[in-house]
């Protein structure tokens, strides 16, 4: 809309003249907009429903959903092996001169792992053969399996060249592999085992080893993440504040609403099968003006208790703890009407706060998540003050007393009102200091559809309004400083009957249509 006015304006004020002039007047009138604003695109489950011919409030939002597999982190590990011989040996060919089974730990901080299996991750294998003959490196992982099959991978190392060993490079891929980390007795946790053997090339020659010969095989796990996992995942605990904004509240500087009764659930998904505590450490909102409202009740900052998920993978299943605000147990009402802009929500939660209760059978899988969603549920039905929105957009617009000048102009409004709201419409023109230079008023308010008639096709009522914004020659003459334009918009729900302002509730099928002229009549010389 804005667009369209701006270039009218231009395609007018930008007519070149001649030297020699003759002067006339033009009348210009052009359509700006023609459309329609209604709420059917809202109706669905997490929005708006129907309900006795009114909209009914049934909103449902998530505010975070946040995957839970990164609480165990496995951070980059390198096993290192070094094999020597205290004596001089000969070694023929396709002798077996390693074989060595280790325990490493994992390092994994205050988690206590019995099980994993890895979504990704890598081996980086290096092998270093001191040998003037080629080896053969076999690394085993006891525990660690794929599809059932352990892992188990041969390397062949290089003969070493003028006393510098012969060295392989080898990556492998870990995503899908299960890993026991109970150790060799099967009681221990974070435990990886590992078997090396290395032997000499069965169809190479024989070669003498010596103390000075080291043979060493290197393997960094790396970039691990956990697809699914048992055992205590201990007293972990995180909090975070959540900031949801609402844009289009941001334009309101003035005013009040009145609601209903309502009701506002906040739902606690925990997809851990791990006990916890969490609260909510606060809920505030802060509107356009600066001014903040706390969401206050018992419910804010009180602890609470959250059960294990149930099921495994196909049939994992959250458990669901609700926190509800209502009239009777919070200022939800006033939280509500103060309009705010800016919404904050902040909580803490700790696993296992009672300790190992599970006897080290916590599990996480890769669909587990924890989750907070917000519904809220009433009619439809507010009562407005006063309120006051606000829109700013710059424009430039140049008169040209030699050329092409606008003598006067006038914008019209034809709106057919199906909301029982009634507006005052002003346009305030801005210079670049920010300062007012005009305000123009419309001729007539928005008329709500209370003091309209029955349409036919809608079924509802509609009152049909006609404003229009007059340009003085003041406003045209002052029409270089201008700089931005500020549209405000004054709602109210007031009832004539009762001199005061009432709650309405919004039909099903309510709409505004609105179509937007501008006139002018412009002074040209050529």
């Amino acid at each position: 809309m804005k667009n369209a006015w701006y270039f009218s304006l231009l395609i007018v004020l930008l007519i070149s003249c001649k030297k020699e002039p003759t002067v006339w007047d033009t009348n210009w009138s052009a359509p700006i907009i023609d459309d329609t604003l209604d709420l059917s695109e809202l109706v669905n489950d997490t929005t708006l429903t129907e309900s006795g011919g009114f909209y009914q409030l049934a909103l449902e939002r998530s505010l975070f959903d946040l995957n839970v597999s990164e609480l165990i982190e496995i951070p980059d590990t390198t096993i290192s092996e070094s094999f020597t011989f205290s004596a001089n040996l000969v070694l023929s060919p396709g002798f077996s001169f390693v074989n060595s089974v280790e325990e490493h730990d994992l390092n994994v901080d205050d988690v206590q792992l019995k099980l994993i299996i890895l979504k990704e991750g890598f081996i980086d294998v290096k092998v270093e053969n001191p040998l003037e003959t080629k080896t053969i490196f076999q690394v085993q992982l006891p525990g660690v399996a794929k599809n059932g099959v352990p892992f188990n991978q041969s390397y062949e190392a290089p003969a070493s060249v003028n006393g510098a060993p012969g060295v392989v490079f080898e990556t492998i891929d870990l995503s899908g592999y299960q890993m026991d980390l109970t150790g060799v007795s099967g009681g221990e946790v974070n435990i990886l085992r590992s078997q090396i053997t290395v032997k000499t090339d069965p169809n190479g020659p024989s070669v003498e080893i010596t103390p000075a010969d080291v043979t060493k095989v290197d393997a960094t796990f790396r970039s691990v993440k956990v697809d699914y996992a048992r055992g205590y995942f201990g007293n972990q605990s995180f909090s975070d504040t959540i900031e949801v904004k609402v844009d289009q509240l941001a334009n309101v500087t003035n005013g009040t609403i009145d609601i209903p009764a309502t009701t506002i659930q906040f739902i606690i998904e925990n997809g851990i099968k791990v006990s916890a505590q969490a609260k909510l450490t606060k809920v505030t909102n802060e509107n356009s003006s600066g001014n903040v409202v706390d969401l206050s009740g018992a419910n804010v900052g009180a602890l609470f208790d959250m059960n294990p998920a149930s099921g495994s993978w196909a049939t994992l299943t959250p458990s669901i703890k609700t926190i509800t605000f209502d009239n009777t147990n919070s200022n939800i009402e006033q939280y509500i009407e103060n309009l705010g802009a800016v919404h904050s929500m902040g909580y803490e939660m700790q696993l296992n706060p009672w300790g190992n209760v599970s006897g080290s059978n916590d599990e996480l899988f890769s669909n587990s998540s924890l989750k907070v969603k917000m519904k809220a549920n009433m009619p439809l039905a507010i009562g407005i003050d006063d309120l006051i929105l606000k829109d700013t957009f710059e424009v430039t617009l140049n008169q040209d007393p030699d050329k092409t000048r606008i003598k006067s102009g006038e914008l019209t409004l034809e709106a057919a009102n199906g909301f029982p709201i009634s507006g005052e419409v002003k346009i305030h023109f801005i210079d670049e200091q920010g300062n007012v230079l005009h305000t123009v008023a419309g001729s007539h308010p928005l008329q709500s559809s209370v003091y309209g008639s029955l349409d036919v096709n809608t079924g509802i009522n509609v009152a049909n309004s006609t404003i229009q914004f007059v340009l003085s020659e003041d406003v045209l003459d002052d029409v270089d400083k201008v700089k931005s334009l500020i549209i405000e918009s004054g709602f109210n729900t007031f009832n004539t009957n009762t001199n005061s302002q009432e709650q309405v509730s919004i039909p099903v099928g309510a709409f505004l249509h609105v179509k937007l002229k501008a006139k002018f009549v412009s002074e040209n010389k050529m």
